[in-house]
């Protein structure tokens, strides 16, 4: 369980507990239909570098929404050799060329148990580490009074991962079809904006060019 005690707001006094949502049910279309997750950088796939930055936190749930390669990923997780990795939950999205709001609602759907926080995460964020994971956490924590979504911005630039409480994707699922971008955007007072410069929030893999400026490889 994450133990993160806020120093600012006393409504949220208890510690957190988190689960993580990982999206990777993309095509990869201008990367020649290659898996973005199984990119590699350092030798190590973006999938194994999300998964240790996200182990330190110990969540307490761990879905992996597939799609377009979801035997590859299947695959590459199978052969991770930990207890955490065997606890991950996968799931096959059947349509994900209805985009990622669709797989994102299928995850929050099979979502069961008592977290206080969800992370929503991408799988192609190649500069995403525990300490930006650290850092949206102890801003969950330390939120105004009201707000049930820590959403980092950078530059004017809406980043990743987003932190969601339990309330707001309750409230998601209460409207069918809705998705998670659209609550925010339909309840603007219950995002706090994080407000900083660190650009591995904003930092992703869509083009030979930019598998070229974070040294990545298939």
């Amino acid at each position: 369980m994450v133990l993160i005690m806020p120093v600012t707001d006393s409504s949220h006094s208890s510690p957190l507990s988190l689960a993580v949502l990982l999206l990777a049910a993309g095509q990869g279309s201008r990367l020649g239909f290659h898996p973005k997750a199984l990119l590699k950088k350092g030798g190590v796939t973006l999938l194994n570098r999300l998964l240790d930055a996200v182990e330190h936190f110990n969540p307490i749930e761990f879905i992996v929404v597939t799609g377009f390669h979801s035997d590859a990923i299947e695959q590459s997780l199978a052969q991770m050799d930990s207890s955490f990795s065997r606890s991950i939950r996968l799931l096959r999205n059947p349509n994900p060329e209805a985009g990622q709001a669709s797989s994102v609602r299928l995850g929050i759907e099979a979502l069961h148990s008592n977290f206080d926080a969800l992370l929503i995460a991408l799988s192609d964020q190649p500069t995403i580490t525990t300490v930006e994971i650290s850092q949206l956490l102890s801003r969950f924590s330390q939120r105004r009074k009201g707000t049930e979504i820590v959403l980092p911005m950078v530059y004017a630039q809406r980043g990743n991962p987003v932190l969601f409480s339990k309330k707001a994707l309750q409230d998601t699922l209460a409207i069918p079809d809705l998705s998670c971008r659209a609550y925010m955007d339909a309840h603007p007072e219950q995002v706090q904006v994080w407000h900083t410069n660190n650009a591995a929030f904003i930092c992703d893999v869509d083009t030979p060019q930019d598998m070229k400026k974070y040294d990545l490889f298939f």
